[in-house]
């Protein structure tokens, strides 16, 4: 359990997030990442020197992404600060966040900064050298497709993991379907009166079009609008699954950017000193090969278990879910309803740029129960490689 680490009230923004091919397609992530921090420290009156050290979480190569945590670092204004780049498939924000907290709690850092960015548009292509092949032809790799279409120790897809965790659960398309809607639903509350509660968290990216032109991205663009009717028309994708393309979420662009401080610090950067965000535990699982969307529910049990705390006592339940199952499965495990949490909206629907889409959750969780006047939130996500991730957080 941790005791000494905290999110300062409004310390974090998300960008909209973009479908792949989008908007922000062809702007290297790192680069838009660094300067939408940049211009949300400018906007905020904050000088980036005033952190120590720095985290770049992200999962699809970019260029330089070699250097990319001191890069990005000195790209926002933090020129003197190390940094780690931490990779850890949809897990990327939670870790970070948590590996912040850690050192905060330790004492090595006082303000930490962790910039999750991806873009799935474009996905980076990998050749290497085969010179004992047939031909002398290369070994390719394909960032984002070939990595989501085959894990190499299960040996599927991550439809494929869903489906498996469906089959074993009895779970059917008309469950997965029902939460599909129930969740686009719930983005749509988060829209109502002119998109007041994204724009509690949300902050534009700017892009480019030319050396000359730029243009804001202000709300998140390709959501699918969905129907009861439209759902029970489209077929699974995999022969005698459950999940259709409605019931699972689709690749996006974007980047999220967290705070992590000390109680004091955060007291002063806060929007509001009278709210505090205390980061409280962290929990990790692996599954049983080829079964991801199980590996949430040991992840949050363990989180809670470090918390000394049961879901009841949750304010609110945030979670990563690219498939319907996963929030089906969560909820019978659990014993809460499954119509109950991600309100305002989930990674479901919104998308799944990989390294920040967790951390816009667990900031849309924050704003959440900020609004219920302060208590625990949970967050749960699972991740490539049959692992899940974690975390609560106290606010008030």
């Amino acid at each position: 359990m941790l005791t000494k680490a905290f999110i300062p009230y409004k310390g974090y923004y998300s960008t909209p997030f973009a479908r792949w091919q989008g908007t922000m397609a062809n702007e290297n992530a790192i680069i838009l990442g660094a300067n939408t921090s940049k211009r949300w420290f400018a906007q905020k009156n904050w000088d980036p020197k005033m952190f120590d050290y720095h985290f770049l979480g992200m999962t699809i190569h970019q260029h330089h992404m070699f250097y990319g945590a001191t890069w990005s670092a000195a790209m926002m204004g933090a020129t003197g600060i190390p940094g780690a780049l931490l990779m850890q498939a949809c897990s990327t924000s939670t870790t970070c966040i948590y590996q912040a907290a850690l050192g905060v709690d330790a004492g090595y850092y006082k303000n930490a900064y962790c910039l999750m960015v991806d873009r799935c548009s474009n996905g980076a292509h990998t050749v290497w050298p085969n010179p004992m092949g047939p031909g002398g032809e290369v070994e390719s790799e394909n960032w984002m497709m070939d990595n989501f279409n085959k894990d190499p120790w299960a040996g599927n897809a991550m439809i494929q993991t869903a489906e498996n965790v469906s089959k074993e659960a009895g779970l059917t398309k008309e469950q997965c379907d029902a939460v599909a809607l129930r969740r686009y639903e719930q983005y749509l509350d988060a829209l109502a009166n002119d998109r007041e509660f994204q724009k509690r968290y949300m902050f534009p990216a700017e892009v480019s079009l030319s050396k000359k032109k730029t243009i804001l991205v202000e709300a998140d663009e390709g959501v699918t609008p969905t129907t009861a009717d439209g759902l029970v028309k489209l077929k699974p994708v995999l022969p005698g699954g459950v999940h259709s393309f409605g019931a699972q979420t689709h690749p996006a662009d974007g980047n999220v950017g967290i705070t992590v401080t000390t109680r004091e610090k955060a007291k002063e950067l806060s929007a509001d000193p009278k709210i505090e965000i205390q980061v409280v535990s962290y929990g990790f699982s692996r599954a049983k090969k080829g079964f991801m969307a199980m590996a949430v529910v040991p992840a949050v049990r363990m989180a809670l278990e470090k918390a000394n705390l049961n879901v009841k006592e949750m304010k609110a339940v945030k979670t990563h879910n690219p498939f319907a199952a996963n929030d089906i499965y969560l909820a019978n495990e659990m014993g809460i309803d499954v119509n109950g949490f991600n309100n305002y909206g989930s990674s479901l629907v919104f998308g799944h740029p990989q390294g920040p889409t967790a951390g816009r959750s667990i900031i849309e969780g924050i704003e959440e129960v900020a609004m219920k006047g302060g208590g625990y939130l949970l967050f749960g996500g699972c991740a490539a490689g049959d692992t899940g991730a974690g975390m609560v957080l106290k606010i008030g």
